[in-house]
C-alpha cells in the first residue's frame, strides 16, 4: 500500500459488483473512484440506493469520484485498482486497451490490482498484458450476492421489503459473514486489502491460497447443467439426474487439467454430485429470503452466459491439448446452443 492515510482505492466498473464493493470500501474509510464508460456517468452523478436483503433497510451510498476513460488514470495514485468486469469483456478489445492503460500507469509503482474477472489462468493473461509485477496482481471477488434492482426480477419472499426494495439501484444479501474472497497469489496485497476491507464492519474478507482459488473455476460445469436443466432450485434437482451427473463429471475433467496440479486432483477426488449438490442447497438456505436460483437465472443465465460456456471450451481446448479426452466436458458443451 502507499502511505496515504486514507486507503485510495479504483474500481474499474460499477455494475452491482463494483457499487457493493465500493460502498462497503466506503465504509471501511476508503476514498473510492469509479472508472465507468461515459455513458455511466449519468447513473453515478447521483447517490447509489442499496438494498439489505441482511436487515432489510436502504442504504445510501455518496462520497465516491468518477472517471470515465482509461487514459485519465495517468498520473494518479492509488493504493489498490480492483477490476469487475466480466472475463469476456475484460479480453475484448475495449477491455485489452484497459488493461494496457493500466499497466503504462502502475507499472513499477506501489499500486496493487484486485482481478476480479472469471477466467482460467486469468491472472497470467494480465499479468503478461499489463506488464505489472507479479508482487501486483491478485485475484479478488464479491463474496456476497449483488444485482441491479431494475434488471432482476425476484421473487418476493417472507421478510422482504417490496417498497424499499423497488425504490433501490442495487441489492445485495451475505449469505455468510464473508462479503469478499482474495487469494494468496501476492500475499502482502491480500493481506493489505483485507485489513482495510475488514474494517468496514458489515462484513469480512476471506483470504484463501492461490491454487484453491484458481481450481474453483470448474464449478461452471454444474453451472451450465443448471442451465440446461432450466435454472431449477438446488432442492429441486435430482443428483441423479443425467444433465446434473454430467456437469458434475465435466466438473472433475476440468479440475484435473494440468495446470491446476495436485489441488485440481484432490478436488476431483472429493467432487460427487451429491456433494455439490448439497453444498448448493445449503448456500441457498442460507441465503433466504434471497432467492439464489432467479439470481443464477438472472446473471449466469443471461448477463455472463457467452462468458460461462467460453470458460467450458476454453478448457476442453486445454485439455484435449494435454491429451486428455474429456467426454463429459465435450457432450455438456455439444447440448449449448450454438453461439
Amino acid at each position: 500500500m502507499t502511505t496515504s492515510v486514507t486507503p485510495s482505492v479504483c474500481i474499474v466498473g460499477a455494475g452491482s459488483m463494483g457499487v457493493v464493493t465500493g460502498y462497503h470500501l466506503g465504509l471501511a474509510g476508503a476514498s473510492v473512484t469509479f472508472l465507468v464508460r461515459p455513458h455511466r456517468q449519468e447513473q453515478l452523478s447521483k447517490p447509489q440506493v442499496l438494498y439489505s436483503y441482511d436487515d432489510h433497510s436502504l442504504k445510501t451510498y455518496t462520497g465516491y469520484e468518477v472517471l470515465t476513460g482509461p487514459s485519465q488514470l495517468a498520473g494518479t495514485a492509488f493504493d489498490f485498482v480492483v477490476i469487475t468486469l466480466d472475463g469476456a469483456a475484460l479480453r475484448a478489445e475495449a477491455g485489452q486497451k484497459l488493461v494496457e492503460e493500466i499497466g503504462r500507469a502502475f507499472r513499477g509503482t506501489p499500486t496493487a490490482v484486485l482481478l476480479g474477472s472469471v477466467g482460467i489462468d486469468l491472472r497470467s493473461w494480465f499479468l503478461e498484458r499489463s506488464g505489472l509485477a507479479e508482487t501486483q496482481v491478485i485475484y479478488g471477488y464479491l463474496g456476497s450476492f449483488a444485482h441491479e434492482v431494475g434488471r432482476a426480477q425476484m421473487p418476493v419472499h417472507p421478510g422482504v421489503r417490496p417498497d424499499l426494495l423497488s425504490t433501490a439501484d442495487y441489492a445485495y444479501r451475505h449469505p455468510t459473514p464473508s462479503g469478499y474472497v482474495v487469494d494468496l497469489s501476492a500475499p502482502q496485497v491480500a493481506h493489505d486489502f483485507a485489513a482495510l476491507y475488514n474494517r468496514n464492519g458489515a462484513s469480512r474478507c476471506d483470504v484463501i491460497a492461490a491454487d484453491t482459488f484458481k481450481v474453483q473455476v470448474a464449478g461452471f460445469a454444474p453451472m451450465v447443467a443448471r442451465e440446461l436443466l432450466g435454472w431449477p432450485a438446488a432442492t429441486d434437482i435430482d443428483p441423479t439426474d443425467q444433465t446434473w451427473q454430467l456437469g458434475i463429471e465435466a466438473m472433475r475433467e476440468f479440475q484435473r487439467l494440468s495446470l491446476y496440479g495436485q489441488a485440481g486432483l484432490a478436488a476431483s477426488e472429493q467432487t460427487t454430485a451429491e456433494g455439490v449438490l448439497e453444498a448448493s442447497q445449503q448456500m441457498e438456505k442460507d441465503a433466504l429470503p434471497f432467492d439464489v436460483a432467479a439470481f443464477y437465472a438472472y446473471h449466469h443465465g443471461s448477463k455472463v452466459t457467452g462468458q460461462n460456456h467460453e470458460i467450458l471450451r476454453e478448457a476442453l481446448a486445454r485439455g484435449e491439448a494435454e491429451g486428455a479426452q474429456m467426454p463429459a466436458l465435450r457432450a455438456l458443451i455439444a447440448r449449448l446452443p450454438r453461439a
